[in-house]
Parts: C-alpha cells; sequence; structure tokens
C-alpha cells in the first residue's frame, strides 16, 4: 500500500468506518431487543410452563451466567481470529438460540436455550471496541463509541413494545421468538458480508479514508505511539467502575419496572410508556454524550481530562438524582427525573473508547472482554441482591434508591483512577 504519511490523497475520503459502525449499532440494538423478549413473554410462559416464582428468576438470570464467563475467553479471540469472525459467528449462533426458546417444553430447556443465547452474545461488544480501534481516528472514537453502545438502551426502549406487538399479531410467543431468531440469523449474515478487521481489508474505503484513519487528528500528527503494556491498575479501576456504572443500568432495566408499579402506582400501559421514555432519553444521552467529547478532544482539549470529567458529571448527576428521586410525589415529575439519569448515565457509553487508549493493539479485545464482564456480573449480582434489600428493609425502594447511588459514587471513584495518559487533542492514546 502506498505510504501517504507526507502527503494526504487528492479527493473526499469514504464513509465505510460510519457504515461500519452503523451495522454494529444495528446488532446491539437487536442483541437488546432478543434479551428483553423473554422478559415480557414470561408471564404468559410462565403460565403455560408452570413456572415457581423462583424458577422465573434463575431462567431469567442464567443469561449473565455463560455471558459474563465467557467474556475474557471472547476477548482472546478476537484478538486471535478478528472481529468480524467472532462478530458473524456469535449473531448466527444467538439467532439459532433464540429461535430454539420457541421449542422449549419447560423451565430447564428454556433456560438452556438462554445459556447458550449468553455465550453466543458475549463476544459483540468486545468485537465493537476492536473495531473502534482498527477502523476510527482517535478524534472519532467517543463517536464509535456511543455509536455502538447507544443501541442498548434503544433496544431496551423498543424490545417491549415490540415483542409485546409481535406475541400480540402472531398470537403465539414461540412464533415471535422464532420471527427474532431468524431476523438475528439474516444481520449475522449480513456482518459477514459487509464488516472488515482493519480498513485496508474492505474494497469500499479510498486512500484518502485510510489516511485519515491513519492521522492522529486535526494537525495530521501521528506522533503518538501505541501503549506497550497494560496498566494494572488502570485495568482494575476500569473494571470496577464499568461494575459500578452496570450496577445502575442494569437496576433500571431490571427493577425500573417494579419501582413504577410498586412505588408509582403505574399500570402496565403507564409503565411500558415511561420505561420507553426512560431508556430512549438514554440512548440520546450516550450520542449526545460522544459527539460532545469529540467534539472537545477535536477542538485540543486533553482526552483523559474530558473522559474523566464527562463520566464523573455523568455518575455525580445520576447519584443525585437517585437521592432525590424518593422526594419527589408527582409520578410525571419522577419519570422526568429519571430521564434526566438515564440521559447522563449513558455517557458510560464512553468507556467502549477507553481499550484503545489503555491497552497494546493486540489486547484491545482483551481490555474490552475484562470490562464487559465486570459489568455483567453485575447483571448476575444485581436482581438477586436487590430482591434482598427490599425483602429486608419492609419493600423500601428508598433503600434501593441509596444503593444505587452508592453505585454512581463508586463509578465515579473508580473512573478517576484510571490513567489515560497525557498528551493533548486527539492523537492522545492512538492505538495502532
Amino acid at each position: 500500500m502506498t505510504s501517504t504519511a507526507f502527503a494526504r490523497p487528492a479527493g473526499p475520503a469514504t464513509g465505510v468506518r460510519w457504515r461500519i459502525f452503523v451495522v454494529i449499532f444495528a446488532l446491539v440494538v437487536i442483541n437488546l431487543v432478543d434479551r428483553v423478549a423473554l422478559s415480557i413473554a414470561m408471564p404468559t410462559i410462565a403460565k403455560e410452563f408452570e413456572l415457581s416464582a423462583t424458577m422465573q428468576g434463575l431462567v431469567l438470570s442464567s443469561f449473565f451466567w455463560s455471558y459474563a464467563l465467557l467474556q475474557l475467553p471472547s476477548g482472546w479471540m478476537i484478538d486471535r481470529f478478528g472481529p468480524r469472525v467472532m462478530v458473524t459467528a456469535g449473531t448466527v449462533l444467538w439467532g439459532l438460540f433464540q429461535s430454539l426458546a420457541a421449542l422449549a417444553t419447560g423451565g430447564i430447556s428454556l433456560l438452556l436455550t438462554r445459556v447458550g443465547l449468553g455465550a453466543a452474545e458475549a463476544p459483540l461488544f468486545p468485537a465493537g471496541g476492536k473495531l473502534n480501534a482498527a477502523w476510527l481516528a482517535p478524534g472519532e472514537r467517543g463517536r464509535g463509541a456511543v455509536i455502538m453502545d447507544c443501541g442498548g438502551p434503544l433496544g431496551a426502549a423498543i424490545g417491549g413494545i415490540l415483542i409485546s406487538w409481535l406475541i400480540l399479531t402472531l398470537g403465539s410467543w414461540r412464533i415471535a421468538f422464532l420471527v427474532a431468531g431468524l431476523v438475528t440469523v439474516a444481520m449475522g449474515l449480513l456482518s459477514w458480508w459487509y464488516l472488515r478487521d482493519r480498513p485496508e481489508l474492505h474494497t469500499g474505503v479510498n486512500e484518502a479514508e485510510r489516511a485519515h484513519i491513519r492521522d492522529a487528528g486535526p494537525a495530521g500528527s501521528a506522533a503518538a505511539a501505541a501503549p506497550t503494556h497494560l496498566s494494572r491498575r488502570s485495568l482494575a479501576a476500569l473494571c470496577i467502575g464499568r461494575f459500578g456504572w452496570a450496577t445502575v443500568f442494569f437496576g433500571l432495566i431490571t427493577w425500573g419496572p417494579s419501582y413504577l408499579s410498586a412505588a408509582r402506582g403505574m399500570d402496565l400501559k403507564a409503565m411500558g410508556y415511561a420505561t420507553f421514555a426512560i431508556f430512549l432519553c438514554g440512548a440520546a444521552g450516550s450520542l449526545a454524550g460522544g459527539f460532545l467529547a469529540d467534539a472537545l478532544v477535536n477542538r485540543g482539549y486533553d482526552r483523559g481530562r474530558v473522559a474523566k470529567t464527562m463520566l464523573s458529571l455523568s455518575g455525580l448527576v445520576a447519584a443525585l438524582s437517585l437521592l432525590v428521586l424518593p422526594r419527589i410525589a408527582d409520578p410525571v415529575h419522577a419519570v422526568a427525573l429519571l430521564s434526566v439519569t438515564a440521559f447522563f448515565l449513558l455517557w458510560g457509553s464512553l468507556y467502549w473508547s477507553f481499550p484503545p487508549v489503555l491497552a497494546p493493539a493486540d489486547k484491545v479485545g482483551f481490555v474490552g472482554g475484562a470490562m464487559n464482564c465486570a459489568g455483567s456480573i453485575s447483571g448476575i449480582v444485581i436482581p438477586i441482591l436487590i430482591g434482598a434489600i427490599l425483602d429486608l428493609s419492609g419493600q423500601s425502594y428508598g433503600s434501593v434508591l441509596a444503593f444505587f447511588a452508592a453505585s454512581a459514587a463508586l463509578y465515579v471513584a473508580a473512573t478517576l483512577l484510571i490513567d489515560l495518559g497525557g498528551g493533548r487533542g486527539p492523537a492522545a492514546g492512538t492505538a495502532r
């Protein structure tokens, strides 16, 4: 390939890198839709299979058993075999497991399909972090991270409405699961067709776009070197911070509807609309945070300072809002405050821009997997822990909200301990 280190090619750059992340965004949306499908269908399934409350809880949590366990192996496999192979294989497999759930005959068989679903979905987010490092210039990585991650809250927002509509329209939760699974398989095949591990492997990328990706920023400086080693302190802080953030996020997903029903007296319809509004604001906040971060970095502000300031503000707003929430009497005002909380909390999507800053190029997948494993552990722990807090506190959601506020404070404290390196502007932390 012809060197362009001293002169940029004439003509406009292609935009394949952003289309790559549109594909990843779509996969993340489908990822969350498939995850929440069971929660939406569970009342019907529990009645059909005569599942106890304990068995329902086990089935609902079983996704995270394999999902968390396979984060580190998935990260290693992404570094070894490349994100294209792992994203395609994972997407096709999770579509098949989603379809197989339609054949379940009881709680055990349904649980096994959820374990398979968790295992198959494990590579997606670490692979997205790897693609972020390979495909985007440093001044674009905040946007790439949030384009990917905002698919999570958006999928959670639309998943309930979409799966409910499918069940009502098709008259069967089994057919709804089968349709959702087949759509996922089709998206896996699309991923294989369009994704590539590196820009030089994609025929749609011109030399101008390759040169743009190689540039360290507007000044065209590529002076910043890739990290030569991984700081254990930063890795530990990254994982603890992600755990604190995910505790609040998964708390909103798993216990938010129950809070709206039990503490705010909302019926099913009102609860559905409120949940949609909260997570739609979260998706908007994720995008806004990424674009703001990149705008500040491209204006010359230090990348580490920008990230830490924004993430600290994110956690502080979340903690304060959750502490104030019990004092809000009006349910509409409470939903509005939760929407603001979700907007700022989802600035935490910027965490997905950290692996290429903290790790050598051949360890980016591993770091993304470790970070996502820490967040996924909260998905296992939180449903059980919050239930215990409610039982011990006499069903007091004030205690639950105080716990989430403390988790937001942990998120802030750990983030401040991550060493994102020095350097000005978008060149800081360049990974190649």
